[in-house]
């Protein structure tokens, strides 16, 4: 889509990649991408060198992102954001990544139902949740704020969960306003992973949102994205024993935000 203004495919797609996730390193590119590694190596030294990137280590690994101080690095993620969604559905996954755990081993699918069995276990203890919500969008309607409420957790059958969320969001300074949720969380063995929809319809009328599976010892991301109105929606949690965290990224016309859920 941006390969002709770029004048290099590999460097439209690292600019896109970028864009979704935030940072990325050269063989984590190799991998998404299904790209050799050497000319992307290539392409992200040209973009440092015209300063559109900048790179750091951790540890022995080098970190790529959008160097902040680029003068036109707001035009530039607009229009990524318009190339982006005008990508088809099963393109829009390729270029989102669950953010790994550090130091994971290489996850054994014989591993798979006692993870999903440990994450549903803490799931059923969640009481409390905050969250916090950054946009990039100029939109007004943009999410960009804080809440906190209760959650009260309801069993239907040994593998349904609903979680029934209400507290208060405030996004603009002295804007504090009251929110309602109604989640539901299913637990499939056989195939191996949980889904969660979304019941503001009510419990006929479900909003699917994604399918999720794991994708580390303590982690599960979702399967594939959800598409609402032209919005592509991904998800992935952490989870540990004290607590859950489930982070959305959600990129359409008219939103670029990241949330994260804390639940407790």
């Amino acid at each position: 889509m941006i390969e002709g203004l770029c004048g290099n495919k590999n460097v439209a797609r690292i600019l896109i990649f970028l864009f979704v996730n935030g940072r990325c390193y050269g063989t984590q590119l190799h991998r998404a991408l299904k790209v050799p590694l050497t000319p992307l190596q290539k392409a992200l030294t040209r973009l440092e060198t015209g300063s559109v990137i900048t790179s750091y280590y951790e540890g022995k690994t080098r970190l790529y992102q959008f160097n902040r101080a680029y003068p036109l690095l707001a035009e530039l993620e607009e229009l990524l954001k318009k190339a982006y969604t005008l990508l088809p559905p099963h393109q829009k996954k390729e270029y989102y990544v669950a953010k790994e755990e550090p130091k994971a081993p290489t996850l054994k699918p014989e591993n798979n139902l006692r993870i999903l069995q440990q994450f549903w276990d803490r799931l059923q203890s969640v009481s409390q949740l905050t969250f916090h919500a950054t946009t990039k969008s100029k939109e007004e309607s943009g999410w960009n704020g804080k809440g906190k409420g209760e959650v009260l957790a309801s069993k239907e059958g040994s593998n349904t969960l609903i979680f029934h969320e209400k507290g208060t969001w405030q996004g603009k300074p002295g804007g504090e306003v009251n929110f309602t949720n109604v989640f539901r969380w299913t637990l499939d063995r056989q195939a191996g992973v949980i889904s969660l929809e979304h019941l503001r319809r009510g419990n006929d009328h479900p909003v699917f949102l994604f399918h999720l599976a794991p994708s580390g010892m303590h982690s599960l991301a979702s399967v594939d994205s959800h598409l609402c109105g032209g919005d592509a929606y991904f998800g992935q949690i952490h989870f540990d024993r004290y607590s859950l965290r489930l982070n959305w990224r959600v990129i359409g016309p008219k939103k670029n935000e990241e949330i994260d859920y804390f639940y407790l």
